[in-house]
Order: structure tokens, then C-alpha cells, then sequence
């Protein structure tokens, strides 16, 4: 028995950890990974005031302030089933069985996978293992690659792989289906990268963004996209271009293109092969909540979050008593978000408890909380402060029933 459970050990969970154990709570930990860190253990990235985000240093801060405050983690272990048993919460693991009145599930994101063809070869991967693999794991992904999705978090990982001296030959979009959707129409990808041009090492495109503010510009740029792409970082990024196949034996050797319309057709006559030796693929991030769907929380569909996210409050608190949740599970949102949220949960547990000692703190996390989202570098998704807003009206009205 402990006071707290934590079903992940992301930069939300053992935040809301070191938050609880601060206010005189018994906290365990349970991942599934072989060590804690969560996302945080692949993300290297400069910030526009220069200062490099490591998330493996600051994993690594977090894992050991959580142990000084006598926090058990355990890694490797995976939870299949959450059940509420009278007043507790007992999670059923690998490792066996543990009860807890609080429950926190910080189990981050998943990837969405967009089927290519050619997408079972060797040497194809998503856009997350290439990173997990350079930057924990510290294995080459391959010389020369192509990324299929153009995204927010594609282009950040391009350029991850790039520091580490793998080659990326361009990032394309993926073939116009009923599962790529949104991510093989240029305009809208044109829309989502406008958010984080800012990032943009070239002051031409910086600037150049700030002049496409109105539909009909954006629709104009895409228009007359140059064929040879925009380059960031000397990658070449691709709008008009789309994957048509990745092809190859017994493993990859090149990925067949076309040129597409600004609706995402193909142009006849225009393929053509691009020699590779890997290929990431990038479908972009959903809330990872199958464990809260187990123990029966309420959901709520919100695009603007990521898509199916369980209902709770600005205390992180679904309706079901005892259950919290924190981190990238309530939406697709940065890893300083999700420390902040954390920090909230576990405020909130400790005075669900009675052993806040302080309750200013649990309303100045929930500032800092806004404060870290309104200067947030970059968004995953637009119309975030109103997704979280319609999430919480839900809750409260779910509550009042």
C-alpha cells in the first residue's frame, strides 16, 4: 500500500510525484520502459533564446529528486488492468497487484501510424523510434533517410537526427487517403507549420510567414510551392511532394514520389525515386488512455487536444474519486506542460489527502500551468486554450449529473 500510484514515469508523473512526496505523501511509481523519463529521454532541441532543451539532463533531474524524496519507481512493468476495489484503486502489473486511494495515469502519447505501401520493410520506422534510437539508445537509424508526414514534431526530429550525422534527404507527405487525411493536403499542413515558423533557422522564412497570416495567402504560397522545396536546417521540405511507395528487396532502397496539386493529387508524369536507406514515418501523436478507459473514466473527443481525452478538472481530477490524470493522456501538449500539469496532480492528491500544508501552492501551479502554455515555443495543436476549456465544461457538467 502506498498513499499515491503513478502509472507512468514521464516528465507528468514523476513531476505530480515530487509534488506529493514534498507534502508528506507515499508515492510509487510503475513504466513500462527500462528507465524513467518518459519523452523526455529523446528530446534535444534549441530554443529560440538559444539555450538547448535536454531532456535526457532533465530526466535525469527529475529521477533523482523523485528517489531523494523517497519516491519507489519501478521500470519494466507494464500495468494491463485498473479496477476499483471499495475506497482504492488497484492496478494489476507484471509484477503484481498494488492498491493506492489516489490513482495518477500519466501514460503520455502514442503515435498515429499512416499506412504506406511499402511500410512493413526493414528499415522503415516511426518518426518517435528513429528518435528514441539516436538519442537513448544512441544506434544509427541508417546514412540517408526520407521522413513521410511533415509535421511539428517530424520537423523537430529531422533536425535531431541531423545533429547526430544521419543524413535526411527530405521530408515529403504521405500518399491522399482516408486514413492519411489532413496530413496529405498541403494546405493544411502549410497552416500547422505556420505556428512554429518562428523556429525557423532562416530569417527569410520568419519573416515571410509573418506575411501569411489570411486564407488566401496561404493558399497562394502553397500554389507556387517551390518544386525543390523550403529548406530548414538544409533539409528540404516538401509540400507538393507526396510518397507514392517505399520500395525495396529485403529492406528499403528509395521511397517513389510524385508531385501533387494543392488538393493532394498526384500529377501524372511526375514520379520519380529517391534513393534511401531508411524512411520514418510520421502520423503525428494521440493521447495514450486506454488504462483510464479500463477503469471507466468518462471521454470527451477534442481534436484540438489530440482526439479522445478523459474528462478532469483544472485539479487534474477526472469524476471517478481518487483518479488523476496528468501529462500528454489530457492532450498533445509540450513536455514543460506536462511537468506543470504534474505538479498540479500532485498538489491536488496531497490535498485530496489533507496534507497540503500550504493551499497557495496548488493555485500558483495552476498558474504557472497557463503561464508555461501561453509561452509555449511550440503547438501541437491550434485553439489548445479552448479545447482545454470545453474538456473542463464537460467535466463539470459530467460532476453536476
Amino acid at each position: 500500500m502506498k498513499d499515491v500510484l503513478v502509472i507512468g514515469a514521464g516528465p507528468a508523473g514523476l513531476s505530480a510525484a515530487i509534488a506529493a512526496a514534498r507534502q508528506g505523501l507515499s508515492v510509487k511509481i510503475v513504466d513500462e520502459f527500462y528507465r524513467p523519463g518518459g519523452r523526455l529521454l529523446g528530446q534535444l532541441h534549441e530554443e529560440p533564446d538559444g539555450v538547448w532543451w535536454n531532456g535526457l539532463a532533465e530526466a535525469a533531474r527529475l529521477d533523482h529528486e523523485a528517489r531523494a524524496l523517497g519516491v519507489n519507481i519501478s521500470c519494466g512493468v507494464s500495468v494491463y488492468d485498473i479496477a476499483r476495489c471499495d475506497d482504492r484503486w488497484r492496478i494489476s502489473t507484471t509484477e503484481g497487484e498494488w492498491e493506492s486511494s489516489l490513482l495518477l495515469i500519466a501514460t503520455g502519447a502514442s503515435e498515429a501510424a499512416v499506412p504506406v505501401p511499402g511500410w512493413t520493410l526493414p528499415g522503415v520506422m516511426s518518426i518517435g523510434a528513429a528518435q528514441v534510437m539516436t538519442n537513448v539508445q544512441r544506434v544509427r537509424v541508417g546514412k540517408t533517410g526520407v521522413v513521410i508526414g511533415v509535421n511539428i514534431l517530424s520537423v523537430a526530429i529531422a533536425r535531431e537526427l541531423q545533429l547526430a550525422g544521419v543524413h535526411v534527404e527530405q521530408l515529403i507527405l504521405p500518399p491522399l487517403s482516408g486514413v492519411s487525411g489532413k496530413a496529405g493536403r498541403p494546405h493544411e499542413i502549410m497552416r500547422s507549420l505556420l505556428r512554429v515558423a518562428h523556429l525557423a533557422p532562416s530569417p527569410v522564412i520568419r519573416l515571410g510567414s509573418k506575411l501569411m497570416g489570411s486564407e488566401w495567402m496561404q493558399r497562394l504560397a502553397v500554389a507556387f510551392f517551390p518544386s525543390k522545396g523550403v529548406r530548414m536546417w538544409d533539409m528540404p521540405i516538401h509540400l507538393r511532394t507526396a510518397a507514392l511507395e517505399i520500395v525495396g528487396t529485403s529492406q528499403v532502397e528509395g521511397v517513389r514520389t510524385a508531385r501533387i496539386t494543392p488538393e493532394g493529387l498526384p500529377v501524372p508524369g511526375t514520379e520519380r525515386l529517391i534513393p534511401a536507406d531508411f524512411v520514418c514515418i510520421a502520423g503525428g501523436l494521440s493521447p495514450l488512455a486506454e488504462l483510464a478507459a479500463i477503469a471507466g473514466c468518462p471521454f470527451a473527443y477534442v481534436p484540438s487536444l489530440g482526439g479522445h481525452v478523459p474528462l478532469h478538472d483544472e485539479y487534474m481530477k477526472t469524476p471517478l474519486p481518487g483518479l488523476y490524470v496528468a501529462g500528454n493522456i489530457t492532450g498533445i501538449e509540450s513536455a514543460k506542460v506536462a511537468m506543470s500539469q504534474g505538479t498540479v496532480a500532485g498538489l491536488s492528491m496531497a490535498q485530496a489527502s489533507g496534507l497540503l500544508a500550504d493551499e497557495s501552492l496548488l493555485s500558483q501551479a495552476q498558474l504557472q500551468v497557463k503561464r508555461v502554455r501561453q509561452n509555449a515555443t511550440i503547438q501541437f495543436h491550434p485553439d489548445i486554450a479552448a479545447g482545454r476549456e470545453l474538456v473542463g465544461q464537460m467535466t463539470a457538467a459530467w460532476t453536476a449529473r
